[in-house]
């Protein structure tokens, strides 16, 4: 199909309400699988859950399964299946905050910050598990085998990334690897999941599958260019703490690439103290304006959200359709 000639995208609003039974569902059943034995798990399972997110995974895995014609009731395998891929997006974030040390998450006091390491370690292990076992109860080794290989590469991902901390030589092939294994493959996994539910061929689950990796891959990359460019307000979270935490982002490393050695060494000061004290973060942002990282990094994203608007509007044009093409807008155009 020829893209231009497709009609205005859905709004947001349109997106959702067409999903928004069954995001309701899903919802309905986060709030009771979080319930664990032990007060606290469940304390923080409900943190997570009333903190605000945009549900976005298991948002992609209904319209991915309402495009492959999968029929839905409350108990049905989508909703499950939505409810595991945020009970995991869950757990990741729980590991992450206490591997970053962070102080807040959505504008909020992160986990490990009300809770403590030791705890949010054990308690995102648990979510982990839950989500396996609403997933084992579909009987279908199809979906363990995408969430299995999902949740290795992904903790893969934080290895890779915890041995690159503090590191300023690292390439653009090191950050697309890494987008790749702890965001895009989730996405792509959802989309997968979600046709799979509709017990679909699997050349359309390859496609879908296709689709949401270039969606992933744009979202992560948009995320380490707000990192720098947000207001802290609106990205709930301190701006530059990536590389506070001793990260190097993908606009950083195009920066890097025309830097001065004084350059460089404002960066390395920044990783080795772990602060602005010494180097304000606006010496940051000038660089990157200077060597234009992120307006580099932003055309990177413009590139994977025109091959998944491509790959989608090589399908014929259905409401379904038309929201997964509104998905693409949603990631590339976030102030947040």
């Amino acid at each position: 199909m020829n893209l231009g000639k497709l009609r205005q995208a859905l709004t947001a609003r349109e997106l959702f309400n067409l999903i928004q039974d069954e995001l309701d569902h899903v919802e309905k059943k986060l709030t009771a699988e979080s319930v664990a034995p032990l007060d606290t798990v469940t304390a923080i399972g409900q943190y997570l859950h009333s903190s605000g997110g945009k549900r976005l995974r298991p948002a992609l895995l209904l319209l991915s399964a309402k495009f492959a014609g999968a029929s839905f009731g409350p108990d049905s395998t989508a909703i499950q299946l939505g409810a595991v891929v945020e009970l995991i997006h869950a757990a990741t974030l729980v590991h992450d905050d206490v591997i970053d040390a962070a102080e807040t998450r959505r504008g909020r006091p992160s986990t490990n910050v009300k809770w403590g390491n030791h705890t949010c370690v054990l308690a995102g292990d648990w979510l982990y598990m839950q989500a396996f076992q609403i997933a084992l109860r579909e009987r279908n080794f199809q979906i363990l085998d995408l969430l299995i290989g999902l949740t290795q590469m992904m903790v893969e991902g934080e290895l890779l990334q915890l041995e690159r901390i503090g590191c300023i030589d690292v390439s653009e092939a090191d950050c697309m690897e890494l987008v790749h294994r702890k965001t895009a493959g989730l996405f792509s996994v959802c989309a997968r999941l979600g046709a799979l539910s509709a017990q679909s061929d699997t050349q359309l689950r390859e496609k879908l599958g296709e689709y949401a990796w270039n969606l992933g891959m744009a979202f992560q990359l948009i995320d380490d260019m707000l990192d720098f460019t947000a207001r802290e307000k609106t990205l709930g979270k301190p701006v530059g703490g990536d590389l506070r935490e001793g990260k190097v982002t993908l606009p950083l490393v195009y920066a890097l690439e025309c830097a001065s050695p004084a350059e460089r060494r404002l960066v390395e000061t920044i990783l080795e103290q772990r602060n602005y004290d010494e180097v304000p973060f606006s010496r940051i942002l000038a660089l990157l304006e200077k060597h234009h990282g992120i307006e580099r990094v932003k055309d990177r994203a413009q590139a994977f959200t025109d091959k998944a608007r491509q790959i989608i509007g090589e399908f014929p044009e259905t409401p379904y359709q038309r929201a997964l093409m509104t998905v693409t807008d949603l990631v590339t155009d976030r102030d947040h």
